[in-house]
């Protein structure tokens, strides 16, 4: 029978949460020359926090490590079929489309980092100037598909999946849950952001 059960873990919540809204903020003000330092900044958090992510990929909780959303080409494919069909498959964790973006944000974001640092020390001219602002331009197309995907899979699944990365449940079995929300992490990675931002500034 199913019922509510913790699924996204403390440290996976403030990384989605951290990450967006460091996202949104660099994106924000990179045409401003006034908050360029807070520009560079937010840049210098989205990697700290994708390196972060790597780790806790490979040796966080059930659902944060990476080997639980290693979906290939074939279950993508079978998963947007099951959406057209108005009856998608069911996943505890991330699904196959929310796993490729998960992914795919991550490289970019690291590309964003590189060509971003090279361009704030004026590394290759234009070149990684140019590359820097396709990448940006590339993670708010995915940023913004994963918000529709959200959007959609919360109406065809009836289950409200911006409130679970709020508050961590979801609905399952009993022993689909895992059992430890890691707050010490949490608060380590919290603390860390916030000591990278005043250090930065």
């Amino acid at each position: 029978m199913a019922t509510r059960i913790l699924v996204w873990d403390i440290p996976t919540r403030l990384f989605h949460w951290l990450l967006s809204g460091s996202f949104a903020g660099a994106f924000l003000t990179a045409e401003s020359e006034i908050y360029r330092d807070v520009h560079v900044a937010l840049g210098y958090l989205l990697l700290a926090l994708i390196g972060f992510r790597i780790v806790w990929g490979l040796f966080g909780t059930r659902y944060a490590r990476f080997r639980s959303f290693a979906f290939g080409p074939s279950r993508l494919l079978a998963y947007f079929k099951s959406m057209l069909r108005g009856s998608p498959q069911h996943y505890v964790g991330h699904n196959p489309a929310g796993s490729w973006v998960i992914y795919g944000l991550l490289l970019l974001g690291v590309l964003s980092g590189v060509t971003g640092y090279a361009t704030y020390n004026e590394i290759g001219g234009d070149l990684f100037e140019e590359l820097h602002a396709g990448v940006a331009y590339a993670m708010l197309v995915l940023v913004l598909g994963h918000v529709v995907g959200a959007l959609v899979s919360s109406v065809l699944h009836r289950e409200n999946l911006v409130r679970s990365m709020v508050s961590g449940y979801k609905a399952g079995e009993t022993q689909q849950g895992i059992r430890h929300a890691h707050w010490l992490t949490g608060v380590f990675l919290l603390s860390g952001a916030m000591a990278l931002w005043c250090g930065v500034f």
